[in-house]
């Protein structure tokens, strides 16, 4: 059984399991798989519970949020039709959530802005309710952290004590607490699970820190109750952050930990619990052996190459329970939290792969393979069959330009009529021709690095884009009806207060001229696989933690001599961001956003408009 732990994402499955289960069919072997995240997040969000949720929080003598508690038999009973409007966004609960005093006005809902513009007709008022109940929703997961568990939040679970782990320590101390009431129950639905589908060998992919310690605490239910069950963990976390597993004292709770790509390693699981090969034959897999963490990597690999591998297989998840939140209004910006999407990768790792802040030198950037158009084609009307959904997220590291214009062709030529956006990488491939077609074949958005919108940063980083190429690709993009998402980044090695000034108003720039239409800004980290990790004094920077002490290694911290001081620009950055998601605040004087004495800008009004003449 593969599982995804709590918290990932709530509108759609995460692809990890779909993905080992496809592969894993082709070998006969018996897969089944729960998303454990929507699982828990729907029991959590039912009258029932939240009505032990308010019990819980007085017996615990809490009382934060006490509006909510005053008013808790209005929240608990319209959780239920809260939730079932948001898994089918029908235009009849629309209306009667949107009927006065139905909702309470709580925390949240008092601060909703009414002066948002939604649509006409049907779907307007579908995406209002959307929002007004995304907001009661969150207010009851206000309550529930406050009061009843402090790890608890929607798209991660106690990730604060995952990140940067370095020890065990604090999590093994953690482990030894009695579970939160959350914890319980996300338990009654495994032991559920395991009932129904007695597993022997259980897999967890752990995409992100705040996935751990749910997993784990899974970890430990399981060895304590159906001992003669192995564990095995997986995934983006494990890839990047357990590279250099020392401490022994996670394998009182799991029986593997591998890396990079889990179909090998997987299938060599699989074949040593039968008896078909040696344990010196895993494959790219922790184990432990004399009470010491032992890599076992059997040379050579066996391959599993990308165009080999079958369709993903979504067939027993429960697509009917997946929620649509709508947080943000911004159209773009709303795409990760709203719609199913099936998720599919179009080629393995990057083909740029130099990028000097990205983990190049890990598999999953680094490895890059590809495969053909009617491949990709054969597999999309596969998952279509099984998902019954149309909408489609190439969830690519970057999607290659060939491959799109390929993709786009093969999908008008073969009329398969399906919804998709992708990641992209702002190559000056996309012109007009190139952007015109992938519209004409679904593509509705993109998402792309323009990073610090500095031409000598972007140099630095390799990004091998300047601010005129972006400026001309994105225009592209969305002239034809395509929306594009720019991801930002702040706090580079050596970046001036100048710079990051300028890049703001490149920012302001493009939205005002409807280039993009979504961002979101991230504060440079250095990790320890990327370039700048590897040989921080190239970049000018002094590595000064932390100390790596068995456990966890990723992002380190860093001092920048060079620099300004990136942090205190977050306010500012993001105040002006989110006007500009809503199409305000463009004749704002860039100074006014911040809440100290900032430079002007050295860029010209027009510099955006000029790279477009």
């Amino acid at each position: 059984m593969l599982i995804t732990p709590p918290f990932t994402q709530l509108n759609t499955s995460y692809p990890a399991s779909s993905y080992l289960k496809g592969f894993l069919d082709e070998y006969d072997v018996p897969v089944s798989h729960c998303d454990l995240s929507i699982e828990l997040f729907t029991s959590v969000f039912s009258s029932d519970f939240l009505r032990a949720v308010f019990q819980e929080a007085e017996d615990l003598g809490n009382d934060h949020f006490p509006e909510l508690a005053e008013r808790k038999e209005q929240y608990i009973s319209r959780v239920d039709l809260v939730i079932d409007f948001l898994q089918k966004n029908d235009p009849e609960s629309a209306h009667v959530i949107l009927e006065e005093d139905f909702l309470p006005a709580g925390h949240r809902l008092k601060k909703v802005n009414r002066e948002i513009e939604w649509a006409e007709g049907e779907e307007g008022v579908i995406d209002k309710a959307k929002h007004y109940s995304t907001l009661f929703i969150e207010e009851i997961g206000d309550f529930i952290q406050a009061n009843v568990d402090e790890f608890f939040a929607f798209t991660k679970y106690a990730e604060q004590i995952a990140t940067s782990a370095s020890s065990f320590d604090r999590i093994d101390e953690f482990l030894r607490y009695q579970p939160t009431l959350i914890e319980d129950e996300m338990l009654n639905i495994l032991e559920e699970k395991i009932r129904t589908h007695t597993p022997d060998l259980i897999g967890f992919t752990i995409p992100f820190p705040g996935n751990l310690f749910a997993a784990l605490r899974c970890a430990q239910f399981i060895k304590q109750f159906y001992p003669d069950i192995h564990l095995a963990f997986g995934g983006g976390y494990c890839n990047t952050e357990l590279r250099s597993l020392e401490d022994p004292r996670i394998f009182e709770l799991v029986d593997f930990i591998s890396l990079d790509d889990g179909e090998g390693p997987l299938l060599k699981m699989i074949e040593y619990l039968e008896g078909k090969v040696t344990i010196d034959e895993l494959e790219r897999t922790f184990v432990l052996e004399d009470d010491q963490v032992v890599y076992k990597n059997h040379q050579p690999n066996t391959i599993h190459h990308h165009r080999n591998l079958p369709a993903p297989d979504y067939s027993g998840l429960p697509f009917d329970k997946y929620v649509s939140f709508l947080d943000v209004v911004n159209p773009m910006h709303r795409m990760w939290t709203d719609k199913r999407w099936n998720k599919l990768t179009i080629s393995h790792g990057c083909y740029w792969s130099q990028c000097s802040f990205c983990d190049v030198s890990l598999d999953y950037i680094g490895n890059y393979q590809n495969t053909t158009a009617d491949d990709l084609v054969d597999k999309i009307e596969k998952i279509m069959k099984v998902t019954g959904l149309t909408g489609f997220h190439f969830v690519d590291e970057a999607a290659p330009p060939k491959m799109l214009k390929a993709l786009s062709k093969r999908l008008i030529e073969r009329e398969v009529n399906i919804t998709w956006w992708t990641n992209i990488r702002f190559e000056k491939t996309f012109n007009e021709e190139l952007c015109q077609l992938m519209a004409e074949a679904g593509c509705i958005a993109v998402t792309g690095g323009l990073e610090v919108a500095s031409d000598r940063l972007l140099a630095k980083m390799k990004k091998g884009v300047d601010i005129a190429q972006v400026a001309r690709v994105t225009h592209n993009f969305s002239k034809h009806g395509i929306m594009v998402h720019a991801y930002l980044m702040y706090g580079f090695p050596t970046e001036t207060q100048q710079e990051t000034i300028d890049s703001l108003e490149v920012v302001r720039q493009l939205f005002e001229k409807n280039c993009i239409q979504s961002g979101f800004w991230h504060l440079f980290t250095t990790t320890v696989h990327s370039p700048v990790g590897m040989n921080p004094d190239a970049f000018g920077i002094i590595i000064t933690g932390p100390e790596f002490e068995g456990f966890a290694q990723n992002d380190l911290w860093h001092e920048d001599p060079e620099g300004t001081d990136h942090p205190k620009y977050t306010k500012g950055l993001n105040r002006a961001l989110h006007a500009y998601l809503n199409k305000t605040g463009f004749d704002k004087e860039l100074h006014t956003w911040f809440d100290f004495p900032v430079v002007p800008t050295s860029h010209p009004e027009d510099l955006i408009e000029s790279y477009l003449g």
